[in-house]
Order: structure tokens, then C-alpha cells, then sequence
């Protein structure tokens, strides 16, 4: 039985004067899904990194575009950053998808890897396919009712 949620989709073209576009509307997003400011935050660095890295090395001469898509659960907020410019099922290729693994031969990781490390701190999972291009899937719970449960706790 899958969670009901509801899915955006956006398609930019691989250019990084249109990552900004993408910050502005996660940002709104999130912040009307009750995500804090630190966490939005987060967001925005972990989406923004993987939609440079799609730019940056998935097409030559910044011919092609990125599809970023957004599935915005009661609990949780994935984020889906695709380059190969073909689209697909957003339920598909989550459920296709593996845990990401240390020493993974993914283009962007040889240019240092420091933007995945970026991605892996900033967000609760991540997972990487490659096929027909990369896929970046992050997720990032709503943490509201932990920390809720914490504040109870501390004050008993």
C-alpha cells in the first residue's frame, strides 16, 4: 500500500543560470510543508549540488536539460535530480533505486566528491542509479514530531 503524495516535475535546460529557478521553488516547498529554515537550507545545498553536478557533466556544451521532480509526502520531501533528459516514472525509478555505495564509479564523484559528500550530510538518504545518465534521489524527513517527542521528554 504506497503513501498518497503529491508529485511536481520541472525541466530546466542544463545551463547553471537556471539553477536558481529550482532553489526558489524548493524553498517554497518546503516552507509550506513546515520544513524549518536550517532545513530548507539544507535542502537547497543538497539540491543545488546535484543539479550542478547534472549541468556540469552530464552534456557537452550545456545542450540538453535537467528534470528535477519533487514528492512531497505528509512525512517526508523527495527529491529526484535526473540528467538524462529522458522522462520517467518518478514511482519507477524509486523503486528501482539502490543505496549508494562508497567507491561507485558515478561521473561527478571523480571530480572530488565533494559535492556528494555535501548531498550525504545535508539530507537522511540518499541513492544514485546510473542509467541512460545519472539520478541523484534524495529524501528529507519532516522532523517535527521527533522533535515534539524530545521537548516532552526533557521537560518530564
Amino acid at each position: 500500500m504506497s503513501q498518497a503524495y503529491d508529485y511536481i516535475e520541472m525541466k530546466i535546460p542544463a545551463k547553471p543560470n537556471f539553477i536558481g529557478v529550482i532553489r526558489l521553488t524548493l524553498s517554497g516547498i518546503a516552507s509550506r510543508m513546515g520544513f524549518t529554515y536550517d532545513e530548507i537550507e539544507d535542502l537547497k545545498i543538497a539540491t543545488s549540488e546535484a543539479c550542478t553536478n547534472a549541468v556540469q557533466h552530464a552534456y557537452k556544451d550545456n545542450q540538453g536539460e535537467v528534470k528535477i521532480s519533487f514528492g512531497l509526502y505528509e512525512d517526508r520531501l523527495e527529491v529526484m535530480v535526473s540528467d538524462s533528459g529522458e522522462s520517467c516514472d518518478f514511482d519507477e525509478v524509486r523503486q528501482g533505486l539502490g543505496p549508494y555505495e562508497n567507491g561507485q564509479n558515478v561521473e561527478f564523484l571523480r571530480e572530488g566528491g565533494l559535492g556528494l559528500y555535501l548531498i550525504e550530510t545535508l539530507m537522511d538518504e540518499v541513492k544514485i542509479h546510473q542509467h541512460e545518465g545519472v539520478t541523484v534521489f534524495m529524501t528529507k524527513f519532516l522532523e517535527r514530531e521527533q522533535v515534539e517527542m524530545d521537548a516532552k521528554t526533557l521537560s518530564t
